[in-house]
């Protein structure tokens, strides 16, 4: 029984050491994230568990990212969702849908200050993507769902 119980805590350990920690930024927060004047292209990609084209997308967003990480490509997933879905529901999600990307809670409410802090045009609409290569002043912004294809040529023009 004794032995038992260590085997149990042992993994309960071991799997909570798996889970994502997901930080929860402001706005300014991720918009220093992605303008450091480098050679890294930044992909962030705004989206929630509620909304079925941006979870159809995640696992594309993530292997292509990956594919490309050579180039260095750094992927990061905002979470738009709900107060009360940050962190145990969100984590729950990222670990359900197998996504490892990094991912962050932002903790904004007003829709009217964070998306021109993003984009001017961005009307709030997700999923929506910018990708940013600071040193080759590459930005473009993409209120849309990305098939594969798209985002990978997306992806490219940055590269």
């Amino acid at each position: 029984m004794k032995y038992t119980i260590v085997i149990l805590l042992f993994c309960l350990l071991s799997l909570m050491s798996q889970s994502q920690t997901i930080p929860k930024w402001k706005i300014q927060d991720v918009v220093n994230f992605y303008t450091k004047n480098n050679d890294t292209t930044y992909v962030v990609n705004f989206w929630s568990t509620y909304c079925q084209p941006c979870i159809e997308e995640m696992p594309y967003l993530q292997s292509i990212s990956k594919k490309y990480a050579t180039n260095r490509v750094k992927l990061v997933f905002v979470s738009l969702d709900v107060k009360s879905f940050y962190p145990k529901k969100l984590t729950t999600f990222l670990k359900q849908h197998k996504i490892t990307a990094t991912c962050i809670w932002l903790n904004e409410t007003n829709a009217d200050i964070f998306c021109p802090a993003v984009d001017e045009k961005w009307s709030g609409a997700i999923p929506a993507t910018i990708i940013v290569h600071n040193k080759k002043g590459y930005k473009q912004f993409y209120e849309q769902q990305f098939t594969p294809q798209q985002f990978e040529e997306a992806l490219k023009k940055a590269l």
